[in-house]
């Protein structure tokens, strides 16, 4: 079984999410996040997205809430590729995030192959 990290992401209301990312990757999610939270207030369309901030990394996750679980890492980026390619931005260059994001899909699509996970 391949080493898997966690990176902790926290909604504005609080809520909390567990993405599970293959430990050599987990770095490049919560850098990509805080690049994202940075420039997100650059963005002038009306369907800019609240994006939960990366507040930890850790290599164990024993949840305690049956009700909890963690999103696949693919699954997550795949879902923020398509929430960033939907927005309607005419001032901002937002190709340059969605390189970003596209890398890492591309990165992550790779290892689950390699993996034998997809």
């Amino acid at each position: 079984m391949p080493e898997m990290s966690y990176v902790l992401l926290q909604h504005e209301q609080g809520n909390l999410d567990f993405v599970e990312m293959p430990a050599s990757h987990a770095y490049q999610l919560s850098a990509l996040n805080l690049r994202l939270h940075k420039e997100l207030s650059k963005l002038t369309a009306d369907n800019v997205p609240n994006l939960p901030r990366a507040i930890a990394e850790f290599r164990a996750l024993d949840l305690l809430d049956e009700q909890q679980s963690p999103i696949g890492g693919l699954q997550y980026v795949n879902e923020l590729e398509r929430t960033f390619a939907s927005i309607r931005e005419g001032s901002y260059p937002l190709i340059a995030l969605l390189t970003e994001i596209r890398a890492l899909q591309a990165q992550l699509e790779q290892w689950y192959e390699e993996e034998d996970l997809l």
